[in-house]
């Protein structure tokens, strides 16, 4: 399939091609990188993201959470197309895993594909692309922490803002942002709390 029929394939579909064509039982995020042609930044994210949707996974958010970030900063310093250091793009993901992934997201995916359209795109573009950088790199950070169910609600965060770089929809970038900042003062504030208890235990 050409580069332009593949650019004209929804988000879902395009997902789904992408682990059909997949060769051997694994594939590593390098060659994942390489068949994204044009809408590699979005549909790199989408990928990355979608395993940490999945409440109280574990394995996979942990491969794909510090690529995730190294992408998300990319953003920030305005690269136009994503690239993963070798240590990084040779993490393997199974090609079942990407299949299941691919049939799981596609109902939600679709949902989100008939809501969207063009709005807002200034937020989509440089200079504002890099203020949803900077929330990227938090969120990404945000899974690393080694709670239960904690990449949960910041991968979600992460899919909305990536559907909405594809589908050039800003309101969804505008939603996914607050859902990961809100996210993110929540932890600040559970982090301070549970620090403040423990230091009153201490002085007793």
């Amino acid at each position: 399939m050409d580069a332009q029929s593949l650019e004209e394939m929804s988000i879902s579909c395009r997902l789904s091609t992408l682990a059909e064509d997949a060769e051997g039982d694994t594939v590593t995020l390098d060659w994942i990188l390489t068949q994204l042609h044009e809408r590699a930044f979005g549909l790199f994210l989408l990928v990355l993201a979608l395993p940490c949707c999945i409440p109280f996974l574990y394995g996979i958010p942990q491969i794909v959470a510090l690529p995730l970030m190294f992408v998300s900063a990319q953003i920030l310093l305005g690269r136009t197309s994503p690239w993963l250091p070798e240590r990084l793009g040779a993490r393997e993901v199974s090609k079942a895993s990407l299949q299941s992934l691919a049939d799981r997201a596609k109902p939600w995916l679709e949902r989100i594909e008939a809501l969207s359209r063009p709005r807002l795109q200034m937020l989509t573009r440089p200079p504002f692309d890099r203020i949803v950088g900077i929330a990227l790199v938090l969120f990404s950070a945000s899974i690393l922490v080694p709670l239960p169910a904690t990449n949960t609600v910041p991968g979600l965060a992460v899919v909305i803002v990536s559907m909405g770089f594809l589908q050039r929809d800003g309101i969804l970038v505008l939603v996914g942002s607050v859902i990961g900042t809100l996210w993110i003062a929540t932890l600040i504030f559970a982090g301070t709390t549970l620090a403040t208890l423990v230091k009153g235990w201490l002085a007793l």
